[in-house]
């Protein structure tokens, strides 16, 4: 017998032969979100690190790196802009947001829990990984160089940065299918964001509303992703 495992393409078939899906019919594709799907993200772990009193970092995170402002690096503008004009509103604060772009890595602790693993099994089973992610075009290339090991499954990644569009825009969709050479209904679109996911639907993508990767996996099941 052999040790093989089976593609998901094999599975696929299979199901399609058994009369489980019909012919031609589900995503055989996988496009991923990245913050808070694949990995964790959270400012306030910078910055309290630098501000020891709680009611301070409280107020620094509520009031000045506000999500409206890193939005900003997410559509395109580059952090020497944007932090210039922040430090114009806050003076007091320049040092702290000087902080922000060469230490944005600490923002990010780690993956989330059994998600990478899944990622692993797909990219095993010759399942194509692509990514639409809203995030900075400046910080993104040493993020994803720190963990090539996960992003070199992917074939190919859209950055909300570099495009100057973000989601849930409908042209970052239209452009992704475009790139990665998908048709409406090829490829399960995973973010934690639901007005993403929607956007993404509308689009032509299968929708995955992302909470933990138990759901994540049982819904790649159910779809003979996985």
């Amino acid at each position: 017998m052999s040790s093989t495992r089976p593609t998901a393409a094999s599975r696929r078939a299979r199901a399609d032969s058994t009369g489980d899906r019909g012919i031609g019919q589900g995503p055989a594709a996988v496009v991923f979100d990245i913050g808070h799907v694949l990995f964790d993200w959270d400012v306030r772990l910078l910055y309290a690190k630098l501000i020891d009193d709680a009611a301070t970092l409280d107020a620094f995170v509520r009031d000045v790196v506000t999500m409206e402002w890193h939005a900003q690096h997410d559509a395109g503008r580059r952090f020497a802009e944007t932090s210039a004009e922040l430090t114009a509103r806050f003076p007091h604060h320049r040092e702290l947001i000087a902080a922000y772009g060469p230490r944005f890595a600490e923002t990010i602790p780690g993956p989330i829990a059994g998600v990478h693993e899944i990622v692993a099994e797909l990219d095993a089973a010759e399942v194509p990984l692509f990514s639409i992610t809203n995030f900075s075009g400046e910080f993104f290339p040493p993020f994803r160089a720190a963990n090539a090991v996960l992003f070199d499954r992917f074939r190919d990644i859209v950055v909300s940065g570099d495009e100057r569009m973000v989601k849930p825009d409908p042209a970052i969709y239209a452009l992704a299918l475009g790139r990665f050479a998908l048709r409406p209904g090829e490829a399960l679109f995973i973010d934690d964001r639901i007005e993403n996911v929607e956007a993404a639907v509308r689009a032509g993508f299968v929708g995955h509303h992302f909470r933990d990767a138990a759901t994540l996996r049982a819904d790649l099941e159910r779809l003979a992703l996985l």
